[in-house]
Protein backbone atom coordinates (compact mmCIF):
# COMPACT_ATOMS: atom_id res chain seq x y z
CA UNK A 1 0.00 0.00 0.00
CA UNK A 2 1.55 3.08 -0.79
CA UNK A 3 2.17 5.98 1.44
CA UNK A 4 -0.73 8.72 0.61
CA UNK A 5 0.57 12.20 -1.15
CA UNK A 6 0.58 15.33 1.14
CA UNK A 7 -0.49 18.32 0.48
CA UNK A 8 2.32 20.36 -0.16
CA UNK A 9 2.77 24.04 0.06
CA UNK A 10 3.79 24.76 -3.44
CA UNK A 11 3.08 28.79 -3.97
CA UNK A 12 6.31 30.89 -2.20
CA UNK A 13 3.51 33.29 -0.74
CA UNK A 14 2.62 30.64 1.32
CA UNK A 15 6.19 29.45 2.19
CA UNK A 16 6.70 32.94 3.23
CA UNK A 17 3.98 32.52 5.84
CA UNK A 18 5.69 29.33 7.05
CA UNK A 19 8.60 31.32 8.04
CA UNK A 20 6.81 31.86 11.45
CA UNK A 21 8.32 28.22 11.96
CA UNK A 22 11.91 29.59 12.03
CA UNK A 23 10.95 31.27 15.48
CA UNK A 24 11.26 27.88 17.67
CA UNK A 25 10.00 27.76 21.08
CA UNK A 26 12.21 26.71 23.45
CA UNK A 27 10.25 23.94 25.11
CA UNK A 28 10.24 22.27 21.59
CA UNK A 29 12.90 20.11 19.87
CA UNK A 30 14.02 17.76 22.58
CA UNK A 31 13.46 15.91 26.17
CA UNK A 32 11.69 18.79 28.99
CA UNK A 33 13.48 16.87 31.71
CA UNK A 34 15.21 19.07 33.63
CA UNK A 35 19.26 18.52 33.44
CA UNK A 36 21.03 16.76 36.84
CA UNK A 37 22.80 19.48 38.93
CA UNK A 38 25.50 16.90 38.68
CA UNK A 39 28.06 17.06 36.20
CA UNK A 40 26.66 16.29 32.00
CA UNK A 41 26.34 12.78 31.00
CA UNK A 42 28.42 12.35 27.70
CA UNK A 43 24.69 12.00 26.20
CA UNK A 44 24.19 15.56 27.31
CA UNK A 45 27.82 16.40 25.86
CA UNK A 46 26.46 15.09 22.30
CA UNK A 47 23.55 16.74 21.86
CA UNK A 48 24.37 20.10 22.99
CA UNK A 49 28.17 19.67 20.76
CA UNK A 50 25.79 18.58 17.99
CA UNK A 51 23.31 21.28 18.79
CA UNK A 52 26.01 24.28 19.00
CA UNK A 53 27.61 22.97 15.35
CA UNK A 54 23.95 23.16 14.23
CA UNK A 55 23.68 26.71 15.42
CA UNK A 56 26.73 28.23 13.99
CA UNK A 57 25.70 26.74 10.26
CA UNK A 58 22.86 27.99 10.71
CA UNK A 59 24.15 31.84 11.28
CA UNK A 60 26.37 31.46 8.99
CA UNK A 61 23.85 30.29 6.25
CA UNK A 62 21.76 34.11 7.49
CA UNK A 63 24.83 35.79 6.72
CA UNK A 64 24.86 34.29 3.14
CA UNK A 65 21.62 34.58 2.32
CA UNK A 66 19.09 36.49 4.80
CA UNK A 67 15.53 35.93 4.70
CA UNK A 68 15.59 33.65 2.24
CA UNK A 69 17.82 31.16 3.52
CA UNK A 70 15.56 30.64 6.23
CA UNK A 71 12.99 29.81 4.11
CA UNK A 72 15.11 27.45 2.32
CA UNK A 73 17.04 26.00 5.54
CA UNK A 74 13.64 25.46 7.97
CA UNK A 75 10.51 25.41 5.06
CA UNK A 76 12.15 23.51 2.48
CA UNK A 77 14.26 21.01 4.56
CA UNK A 78 17.80 22.50 4.02
CA UNK A 79 19.02 21.90 7.59
CA UNK A 80 18.04 18.11 7.50
CA UNK A 81 19.58 18.11 4.07
CA UNK A 82 22.76 19.92 5.07
CA UNK A 83 22.68 17.69 8.53
CA UNK A 84 23.69 14.57 6.58
CA UNK A 85 26.74 16.41 4.69
CA UNK A 86 27.60 18.61 7.31
CA UNK A 87 31.46 19.06 8.76
CA UNK A 88 32.07 17.08 12.01
CA UNK A 89 29.85 13.92 11.24
CA UNK A 90 31.49 12.31 13.79
CA UNK A 91 29.36 15.26 16.52
CA UNK A 92 26.34 15.69 14.06
CA UNK A 93 25.53 11.51 13.92
CA UNK A 94 25.39 11.45 17.91
CA UNK A 95 22.24 13.81 17.49
CA UNK A 96 21.70 15.22 14.19
CA UNK A 97 17.87 16.44 15.65
CA UNK A 98 19.87 18.27 18.04
CA UNK A 99 22.19 19.50 15.06
CA UNK A 100 19.05 20.27 12.35
CA UNK A 101 17.36 22.19 15.46
CA UNK A 102 20.76 24.67 15.59
CA UNK A 103 20.42 25.44 11.99
CA UNK A 104 16.75 25.88 12.19
CA UNK A 105 17.56 28.38 14.84
CA UNK A 106 20.34 29.62 14.04
CA UNK A 107 19.10 30.75 10.61
CA UNK A 108 16.06 32.80 11.43
CA UNK A 109 16.59 36.15 12.28
CA UNK A 110 14.82 37.09 15.10
CA UNK A 111 14.90 33.87 17.27
CA UNK A 112 17.72 33.46 20.12
CA UNK A 113 19.24 30.23 21.12
CA UNK A 114 17.37 27.77 22.19
CA UNK A 115 19.27 24.68 23.25
CA UNK A 116 17.32 21.06 23.60
CA UNK A 117 17.15 19.78 27.04
CA UNK A 118 18.00 16.48 25.97
CA UNK A 119 18.52 13.85 23.24
CA UNK A 120 16.31 15.12 20.17
CA UNK A 121 16.77 12.08 17.63
CA UNK A 122 14.28 9.29 17.65
CA UNK A 123 14.86 5.64 16.42
CA UNK A 124 11.68 4.15 15.42
CA UNK A 125 11.57 1.07 13.91
CA UNK A 126 8.73 0.37 11.70
CA UNK A 127 8.54 -3.64 10.06
CA UNK A 128 4.56 -2.73 9.04
CA UNK A 129 6.23 -0.32 6.75
CA UNK A 130 8.90 -2.48 5.29
CA UNK A 131 6.61 -5.24 5.10
CA UNK A 132 4.31 -3.05 2.68
CA UNK A 133 6.58 -1.81 0.87
CA UNK A 134 8.31 -5.72 -0.10
CA UNK A 135 4.56 -6.50 -0.59
CA UNK A 136 4.41 -3.94 -2.90
CA UNK A 137 8.14 -4.08 -4.72
CA UNK A 138 6.83 -7.92 -5.28
CA UNK A 139 4.21 -6.90 -7.29
CA UNK A 140 5.57 -4.68 -9.52
CA UNK A 141 8.82 -6.71 -10.47
CA UNK A 142 11.32 -5.25 -7.44
CA UNK A 143 11.34 -8.27 -5.34
CA UNK A 144 15.06 -9.01 -5.70
CA UNK A 145 15.84 -5.94 -4.61
CA UNK A 146 13.50 -5.06 -2.12
CA UNK A 147 13.85 -8.61 -0.11
CA UNK A 148 17.69 -7.40 0.89
CA UNK A 149 16.24 -4.52 3.03
CA UNK A 150 16.45 -5.97 6.81
CA UNK A 151 14.75 -3.32 8.72
CA UNK A 152 13.29 -0.31 8.34
CA UNK A 153 13.57 2.97 11.00
CA UNK A 154 11.90 6.09 10.74
CA UNK A 155 14.47 8.59 12.40
CA UNK A 156 12.59 11.24 13.91
CA UNK A 157 14.95 14.56 14.20
CA UNK A 158 12.15 16.60 16.22
CA UNK A 159 8.25 17.10 16.22
CA UNK A 160 8.12 17.52 12.16
CA UNK A 161 11.33 16.13 10.40
CA UNK A 162 11.98 12.31 10.13
CA UNK A 163 14.39 10.49 7.41
CA UNK A 164 13.82 7.23 6.64
CA UNK A 165 16.58 4.22 7.12
CA UNK A 166 16.79 1.07 4.96
CA UNK A 167 19.37 -1.36 6.70
CA UNK A 168 20.27 -4.01 3.96
CA UNK A 169 22.38 -7.10 3.61
CA UNK A 170 24.57 -5.36 0.96
CA UNK A 171 28.17 -5.04 1.60
CA UNK A 172 30.02 -1.31 1.36
CA UNK A 173 31.08 -2.27 -1.50
CA UNK A 174 27.96 -3.28 -3.56
CA UNK A 175 27.94 -2.20 -7.03
CA UNK A 176 25.70 0.99 -7.00
CA UNK A 177 23.24 -0.22 -9.79
CA UNK A 178 22.11 -2.69 -7.09
CA UNK A 179 21.73 -0.23 -4.64
CA UNK A 180 19.49 2.13 -6.75
CA UNK A 181 17.11 -0.45 -7.99
CA UNK A 182 16.67 -0.41 -4.03
CA UNK A 183 16.69 3.28 -3.47
CA UNK A 184 14.52 3.86 -7.13
CA UNK A 185 11.87 1.35 -5.70
CA UNK A 186 11.60 2.99 -2.31
CA UNK A 187 11.20 6.21 -3.92
CA UNK A 188 8.62 5.39 -6.26
CA UNK A 189 6.97 3.62 -3.62
CA UNK A 190 6.74 5.87 -1.15
CA UNK A 191 5.95 8.84 -3.58
CA UNK A 192 5.86 11.51 -0.82
CA UNK A 193 5.42 12.23 3.26
CA UNK A 194 2.81 11.41 5.49
CA UNK A 195 0.85 14.11 5.74
CA UNK A 196 0.20 17.70 7.08
CA UNK A 197 2.00 16.91 10.86
CA UNK A 198 5.27 15.37 9.52
CA UNK A 199 7.35 15.54 6.59
CA UNK A 200 9.89 12.64 5.23
CA UNK A 201 12.93 14.42 3.54
CA UNK A 202 15.27 11.79 2.65
CA UNK A 203 15.78 7.83 2.30
CA UNK A 204 19.15 6.47 3.22
CA UNK A 205 20.45 3.13 2.62
CA UNK A 206 22.54 1.90 4.60
CA UNK A 207 25.02 -1.55 4.26
CA UNK A 208 25.47 -4.34 7.36
CA UNK A 209 28.01 -2.85 8.84
CA UNK A 210 25.28 0.40 9.33
CA UNK A 211 27.83 2.92 6.13
CA UNK A 212 25.31 5.27 4.40
CA UNK A 213 25.93 3.68 1.14
CA UNK A 214 22.91 6.12 -1.01
CA UNK A 215 21.07 9.13 -0.17
CA UNK A 216 18.02 9.89 -1.90
CA UNK A 217 15.10 12.53 -1.42
CA UNK A 218 11.84 11.90 -0.83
Amino acid sequence: MQVPAPLRPLRLTFAAALLGMVTVSCSSGGSTMPKSPVSHTTAERSYEAAYDAGWREGRQLFRDGGKGASIREVVWGGCVRRSLKAELQDVVAQDRGAWVLGCKQGVGSKTDRCPPTGQVTRREPDPDLLARFQSWAAAHGTKQPAQLARQLVLVHLGEQDYDVELSTAYGDTTAQTEVKRLADAFVTWWDSDDGDNARAWNLIVSARAGKHIIIRSL
